[in-house]
């Protein structure tokens, strides 16, 4: 049966674009981190929405299970296949096209195979902006970036993916499409049906195009670097940006020590940009639109008032393209400094913007007493509430015993979040790595609620089974 079911794939997609053999489909079976693999019976290659509907259409009649996977750039192994060698894995990487865009209503429509920076490229032609801004988004893809509600280091300004979609276009598990691919910021007419699918991991249905919001290109970039003596003086720094810039505070970003000097030692091209060091820092950008040089101006303004108010102790403000470029590698590359480190027992939370602080001492505070001598690489978009703390040992046979009593970490972590009022998974989502864990921390009620719509639209369970719900 399961070779039957090949051949018919091969049929609807073109030989080519149905992989079988091993060599062929490992790409695609391990995420990027290397912390999930799997086994897929194929991989499938559709190449237009008309494809992918005859291609779920074809799985859903023969009962076999489906794996929608964009980019593979996620964090939380949801778009990997299991090992049981018996699931489809739906590559969306040829749905590649720009349908269309539309400067007068900031819109442009895009199938989900687009990368980010194709899409952020294609606007830009337009003098128009796409503020989604990833590290990976190069390799990431748009279908992904909605099925994740991905963030990224603009959400202070411009929102989230859940906030930059108009419009969807999607292949529900029975094959059917709906064409949900509206250009308005109106639309009162019943549920907003396409927020079910921004988020969902691929278990409610397969995106294949989004329309989604353009907003003018900015023509003013001012960026700095600045050293804190604590991290409540980040609060506070983040308040006196928004009173003197408002909306003009495009990202804010906060990096602990620690990170800074693992980006240091793992990229020898980076440099230090403050004369001294600092336990903490913050990345600051702000953009505007029209001429003139008034964004630095206004910047150094607001590093004086912070400076005499003890919020910082040094600053640099880019003066060229290139060290605004530099301060950004500074915080982009955190992550991939960290994978050539050694593994460390990564989270991705968020709590309410004040309560950062706290969530830190206490965090820092529980883990050093249950696990002295513990390294915690903390950075993120503190703008947003989001961080990621990443705690591990920096010797490499203390890091594996302790990798190895994760699910205690987590609980000491979650728990605090939770204590919080945060969320365990602020933009990564839940996919394989949390969707047991988030069992104790979402309400009998709510958990149903979304079992009840799982169930809804795929009541044979094939969508992406084994994801985001345990």
């Amino acid at each position: 049966m399961k070779q039957v079911l090949i051949d018919r794939l091969r049929g609807i997609v073109g030989e080519g674009h149905v992989l079988a053999s091993s060599e062929a489909c490992v790409a695609y079976e391990e995420d990027w981190r290397g912390r999930y693999k799997g086994r897929a019976l194929c991989v499938v290659r559709p190449g237009s929405t008309e494809e992918v509907s005859a291609v779920v259409r074809a799985c859903a009649e023969a009962g076999v299970a489906m794996v929608p996977q964009g980019g593979n750039t996620g964090l939380v192994g949801g778009g990997v296949p299991h090992e049981c060698c018996d699931e489809v894995v739906i590559s969306l990487q040829r749905l590649q096209q720009i349908r269309a865009i539309d400067p007068g209503n900031d819109t442009i429509t895009v199938e989900a195979g687009c990368t980010l920076a194709a899409v952020q490229a294609t606007a830009e032609e337009h003098s128009r902006l796409f503020p989604l801004s990833l590290a990976s988004e190069g390799t990431c893809q748009i279908g992904g970036n909605l099925a994740s509600n991905a963030g990224g280091v603009q959400v202070l300004r411009y929102g989230n993916a859940r906030e930059l979609t108009l419009g969807l276009e999607v292949v529900l598990p029975n094959g059917d499409v709906w064409n949900g691919l509206r250009g308005l910021r109106k639309d009162n007419t019943g549920y907003d049906l396409k927020q079910l699918f921004i988020g969902s991991e691929g278990t409610l249905g397969i995106i294949t195009a989004a329309v989604l919001k353009l907003f003018p290109l900015p023509t003013q970039r001012a960026v700095a670097w600045v050293g804190l003596p604590e991290a409540d003086a980040a609060i506070s720094l983040l308040a006196l940006l928004r009173q003197g810039a408002g909306s003009r505070v495009t990202a804010f970003e906060i990096v602990c020590s620690v990170a800074h000097e693992l980006v240091l030692q793992k990229f020898p091209d980076a440099r230090r940009p403050l004369r001294g060091s600092a336990p903490w820092y913050a990345l600051i950008e702000l953009t505007d639109s029209g001429d003139g040089a008034g964004l630095n101006v206004l910047l150094e303004a607001i590093m004086e008032r912070a400076f005499e108010a003890s919020l910082i102790s040094d600053a640099v403000l880019a003066s060229s393209e290139a060290q605004a470029q530099a301060l950004w590698m500074l915080r982009e590359n955190i992550s991939e400094a960290q994978k050539k480190d050694g593994v460390s027992i990564k989270h991705d939370v968020s709590v309410p913007v004040s309560l950062i602080p706290e969530f830190l001492r206490r965090s820092d505070a529980a883990l050093q007493e249950r696990f002295p001598g513990v390294r915690i690489v903390a950075f993120g978009h503190a703008g947003d509430g989001n961080l990621h703390y990443n705690p591990s040992m920096p010797e490499a046979l203390a890091n594996a015993a302790f990798v190895a009593r994760t699910p205690e970490v987590n609980r000491i972590v979650h728990d605090i979040v939770a204590s919080l009022g945060g969320s365990i998974s602020a933009e990564h989502g839940l996919g394989q790595l949390k969707r047991e864990e988030i069992k104790r921390y979402k309400s009998p009620v709510e958990l149903e609620m979304m079992r009840s719509v799982k169930q809804a639209f795929d009541p044979a369970g094939l969508m992406n089974p084994g994801k985001l719900l345990g």
